[in-house]
């Protein structure tokens, strides 16, 4: 099967507050890349025209806005990190390039975060194409990969990584 990948860099800061992984308490940040394989949802063989399952360009132009306008130097925090409410009363501008999750924003969860809005980004782009895998390395040598159905990992309930629009919050 044809599959395109494309790979995008981002910067980002975070804290993890469960008390699970203590020197990540602390805000600090990442140089993060995210690489995505996008399959056909209906494989066909190539037409002898064309031969593309759609131009690079289409296929990447929502997906790499997101990771640049709202992943780069964003921060991730749990929607239990007293901080968040912190910039929401004090910094509310700032607030808004605030990436909350459920829980702590690990790379695995983010992972699964980022493939199931690229997911959402994908079928309101027509459904030509299904994220089949997504990896996210952390520094050079942590890396998390998921693949299939990454909603099934997550917690049952909505939020930004439902929606085919720019939300982090």
């Amino acid at each position: 099967m044809l599959e395109l990948r494309f790979t995008r860099r981002f910067s980002m800061g975070h804290r993890l507050i469960s008390g699970q992984a203590e020197a990540c308490a602390l805000p600090h940040g990442h140089n993060e890349f995210v690489t995505v394989h996008l399959q056909p949802t209906q494989p066909a063989p190539l037409d002898g025209h064309a031969n593309m399952l759609m131009p690079f360009e289409r296929a990447k132009a929502r997906w790499h806005r997101f990771v640049d306008e709202r992943l780069d130097h964003a921060l991730q925090l749990s929607e239990h990190d007293p901080l968040l409410g912190w910039f929401r009363n004090s910094e509310p501008a700032r607030a808004e390039r605030i990436v909350v999750t459920p829980g702590d924003p690990t790379t695995e969860l983010m992972a699964c975060l980022l493939m199931a809005k690229l997911g959402a980004i994908l079928l309101d782009d027509g459904g030509l194409l299904r994220c089949a895998a997504l990896r996210l390395e952390e520094t050079p040598t942590n890396t998390v990969s998921v693949s299939d159905d990454a909603l099934s990992l997550l917690p049952p309930r909505d939020g930004w990584w439902r929606r085919p629009d720019m939300s982090i919050a």
